[in-house]
């Protein structure tokens, strides 16, 4: 029996504390999301206007890649209530991967307006249109949305690490790259003013073009590892096998699998225990089993240990990572 059911009122904090965790996830999610929605959108105006009273095609491209960004936040806060909601008959596991499908849909997004914005940019560029030098109040929004982007990517990147968000870090990233994209623009529009060439600020903004198409390609394979039940770092693992070395009774692990579920990690072990020993003391080692990983693993949403009679594993085994693949050894206690 494990420890929080033997102690009810243990297992009724850890519930309440999860229940606690969640709530805050969400509210901390949403106010940065609006913070991103409404600093985008003024950025985003603003640039586009500017960019279109001034000239420069470069300023308008970084006030249509802002605008895209008001789109992300959006997602982001549709998803936040969404990962909210408890399990149910239909999703068993609950709603967390939702944050990580929302990334990828951001993935699509900003690269359909980069691709927009490379084709309008290239007609202008190669079409032999005639050219105007913009006018300097482009280089005061530049300056501007730079120092707005920082802020807001500051704010985001924060929330994102501390509630384990991977649609805040993704859309943090972006915001990051905003302020590349904004330096280069200032940078182009400062060559045009001084060589005179307004085809400066065209190729500029075929340059930023680029960089957004670059950038929703990194997210879109970023987030394939969760999506495909995978896990960057090895690191885990290894905090798994360490932890079920310290266990006496638990021999050979094996068929261990990691799978992220939003912030959390869905863990499934299978162990082995001298053939002898009764039920209930064998449902102890699985416990204790879990106990021990649950105090070196953060965030873990739910594990199952799997009890086998020690030599009872099968040698031709497709799933799950063993000691052997960590570090080229068999990773298998001497039985007893």
């Amino acid at each position: 029996m494990p420890p929080a059911a033997r102690n009810p009122f243990r297992k009724g904090f850890l519930d309440f504390r999860k229940f606690l965790f969640m709530e805050n996830r969400q509210k901390e999610i949403t106010r940065a999301s609006w913070i991103a929605i409404i600093g985008n959108a003024l950025l985003s105006i603003s640039k586009i206007v500017v960019g279109l009273i001034s000239g420069s095609l470069a300023v308008v491209s970084d006030g249509i890649d802002s605008a895209t960004d008001i789109v992300t936040s959006l997602i982001t806060l549709l998803t936040a209530r969404i990962i909210a909601k408890p399990p149910d008959m239909g999703y068993p596991y609950g709603y967390e991967r939702a944050d990580t499908i929302a990334a990828k849909t951001l993935s699509f997004i900003i690269f359909f307006a980069g691709a927009q914005l490379g084709i309008s940019t290239a007609v202008k560029v190669f079409g032999n249109q005639q050219q105007q030098l913009p006018s300097t109040l482009a280089l005061y929004i530049t300056g501007i949305s730079i120092v707005g982007k920082f802020l807001l990517a500051q704010c985001l990147a924060r929330v994102g690490k501390k509630m384990k968000s991977p649609m805040l870090i993704v859309n943090a990233k972006n915001m990051q790259n905003d302020i590349v994209i904004s330096g280069a623009v200032l940078i182009g529009l400062f060559f045009t003013f001084v060589l005179h060439l307004p085809i400066l600020d065209s190729l500029t903004a075929l340059v930023v073009s680029l960089w957004i198409m670059r950038v929703a390609f990194d997210i879109f394979m970023q987030t394939n590892t969760e999506l495909m039940d995978g896990l960057k770092s090895p690191e885990i693992y290894k905090k798994i096998f360490a932890a079920i070395d310290s266990v006496k009774d638990a021999t050979n692990p094996h068929r261990v699998r990691v799978r992220q579920l939003g912030n959390m990690y869905m863990i499934d072990i299978d162990i082995e225990v001298n053939g002898s020993m009764s039920v209930f003391d064998a449902h102890k080692v699985a416990h204790e089993v879990e106990e021990r990983i649950r105090k070196d693993v953060d965030n873990i949403y739910d594990m199952m240990v799997h009890i086998e009679p020690a030599g009872d594993s099968a040698a031709n085994e497709r799933f799950g990572v063993t000691g052997k693949m960590l570090d080229g050894k068999r990773h298998v206690k001497a039985k007893e």
